[in-house]
């Protein structure tokens, strides 16, 4: 069986799903909510552009999101657990095990990158 091929329509269907999830989510729900209550129908389509530029190199999204995220206040290390962990289940749902790993290496980097910036180190 062939795995599904990471294309413009399926970074939107993970997307859609992996969002879904942390807004049900409640360790990860009130820190997204706290931040982009309302405004989730404009924040969506960024994750699409990031994700499509990521994982496809297309795409015209341009955007700071080291600073971004460094600007939240609150977050500590069990919401990077709990992130990867839905982003890697939702991932390997959407793509397959085998199209998944490239975008399950980039969410671990930028996993990293973003805890070094809160805490100095990276902690999972």
């Amino acid at each position: 069986m062939t795995a599904p091929a990471i294309t413009p329509s399926s970074i939107i269907r993970l997307v859609d799903t992996f969002y879904g999830r942390v807004r049900e989510d409640a360790v990860l729900g009130p820190v997204f909510e706290a931040k982009l209550a309302g405004r989730w129908q404009e924040h969506m389509p960024r994750m699409y552009g990031f994700w499509t530029k990521v994982l496809l190199g297309t795409g015209e999204f341009e955007g700071n999101v080291f600073g971004k995220h460094m600007a939240l206040s609150g977050i500590e290390g069990e919401h990077f657990i709990r992130w990867l962990m839905l982003f890697k289940l939702t991932t390997v749902e959407v793509f397959g095990a085998e199209e998944a790993k490239e975008a399950i290496l980039v969410a671990e980097r930028i996993a990293s990158s973003l805890q070094l910036g809160f805490f100095g180190e990276i902690r999972v």
